[in-house]
């Protein structure tokens, strides 16, 4: 309830700020942000949309954006903007696994799985693994390991991605279970965020 009106309260902050300052592009990313926490995925759409009309050059940094589609179901949308993300981010687990994410929901995990996109150098041990596991490369249980040895943030992030394999598996009761899980790791990360969004919109209690 607390980190509710905490996002309330910053929603009301950024209303304020794009009512003084109405092309401030970064203002409407925050915003967006905000509305992504909040659960609401169309009003975050919208934001991005407009901070990116104010500022063209922030499209390849707009993952948050990705992230929304995926929740949209805007999967094919979801595929590009990370495609686009990695064209600056080449290092990032995290870009191409919901590449796969989103592919694997409307062409299948074959398909997703087959067009993997190499990432190499990203500097979490357990986001390494995460990719040789959507890679077919590794097992679930050398995540939680690899997740165990990065503390509570590792652990956070393994039972994120196990939760997010599983349902792209078509696995409803494993994922749940690790996204559940994920959620009782409370951090300050958007990706925290991300996990009580998953929860919420599915209606896993």
């Amino acid at each position: 309830m607390n980190s509710q009106i905490s996002l309330l309260a910053q929603l009301s902050w950024w209303n304020n700020v794009i009512r003084t300052n109405p092309q401030d592009a970064k203002a409407y990313i925050r915003r967006g942000m905000t509305n992504f926490k909040l659960a609401k995925i169309a009003e975050s759409i919208e934001d991005f949309d407009t901070g990116e009309k104010l500022e063209p050059s922030l499209t390849p940094y707009l993952w948050q954006r990705g992230l929304s589609y995926y929740y949209a179901e805007k999967f094919a949308e979801g595929a590009n903007q990370f495609e686009i993300d990695l064209t600056v981010n080449f290092h990032d687990v995290e870009e191409t696994v919901w590449r796969y994410l989103c592919i694997a929901r409307f062409r299948g995990v074959n398909e997703a799985r087959n067009t993997l996109l190499e990432v190499r150098n990203d500097p979490r041990k357990v986001m390494r693994y995460v990719y040789d596991l959507f890679a077919g490369n590794c097992t679930t249980e050398d995540v939680l390991i690899a997740g165990e040895s990065e503390g509570k943030q590792g652990k956070f992030y393994s039972h994120l991605y196990l939760g997010l394999y599983y349902e792209a598996e078509g696995d409803v009761k494993k994922a749940q279970d690790y996204i559940v899980k994920a959620v009782s790791y409370q951090l300050e990360d958007y990706m925290w965020y991300l996990a009580c969004v998953h929860q919420k919109l599915r209606g896993w209690n």
